[in-house]
């Protein structure tokens, strides 16, 4: 039996760890679901950054996945993490493909390593896809109550405070300077993902961020609009923190 590279028990928690152990290497990984044992197995040429897209609710919410709804269903912590092995990334596909027949795992509807990647959608069906995306928007309220189903936890009064005085900032009449009369929205808190760092930041707004990190504004602006997945310069991932308990 193949003995995986690396074996990260709690998914969840070990999240920064992930990522940033992975970064820019090419392999095979398998998810286990430590309640029932089924397990998916995926490659990628860049680990770090397919892995990055398991962990953005957005993402997986849109596809019809059975791994992605697992993982929805149960939550990180409920999921092992395996590094199966390292490879170059021309051989991605085949190594895949001998994990596939060795282990068998159940949350693999396709069983031909990258038969996904020719897959194309009718017409009628892509129109369905794009009516379903476009006409659906949770609410603030839902989304809430999704991310705590799925990450499993309650952030810690000292996180949760944080990003209060990053929201209301030094504009709140809390703080004893009264926002100007006619002044426009709140800056929205930025949340800065340092994966070369292994660090979390919450800046106040994405001028300071930009300031911390020496970089213009527009640039983080742009990885917002673009709803961009890969990290900025490789190293940066940009999230605007939910308020929501």
């Amino acid at each position: 039996m193949a003995v995986p590279i690396k074996i990260y028990e709690n998914a969840y928690v070990q999240k920064a760890q992930i990522l940033s152990e992975n970064k820019g290497k090419s392999g095979i990984y398998r998810w286990t679901n430590n309640t029932n044992g089924k397990s998916y197995i995926g490659s990628a040429v860049n680990l770090a950054i397919r892995i990055f897209q398991y962990y953005n609710l957005d993402f997986i919410s849109k596809y019809n996945m059975t791994v992605y709804k697992a993982i929805i269903k149960y939550g990180y912590s409920c999921f092992t993490l395996e590094i199966l092995e390292y490879c170059e990334p021309n051989d991605c596909i085949k190594r895949e493909q001998y994990y596939l027949d060795l282990f068998q795992p159940e949350y693999n509807i396709l069983r031909t390593a990258g038969s996904s990647l020719g897959h194309k959608h009718s017409e009628e069906t892509r129109a369905k896809i794009s009516a379903n995306l476009l006409g659906k928007t949770h609410s603030d309220e839902t989304k809430g109550k999704i991310s705590a189903a799925i990450l499993g936890k309650i952030r810690t009064e000292e996180v949760r405070a944080k990003m209060c005085t990053a929201k209301m900032g030094a504009n709140n009449p809390m703080f004893g300077i009264p926002r100007p009369e006619g002044a426009g929205s709140p800056s929205q808190p930025i949340e800065v993902v340092d994966m070369e760092k292994n660090e979390t930041t919450i800046y106040s707004s994405m001028s300071e961020a930009a300031r911390a990190l020496n970089i213009n504004k527009s640039r983080i602006s742009t990885y917002f609009s673009n709803n961009q997945k890969k990290p900025y310069k490789g190293r940066y991932i940009f999230h605007k923190p939910s308020l929501s308990n």
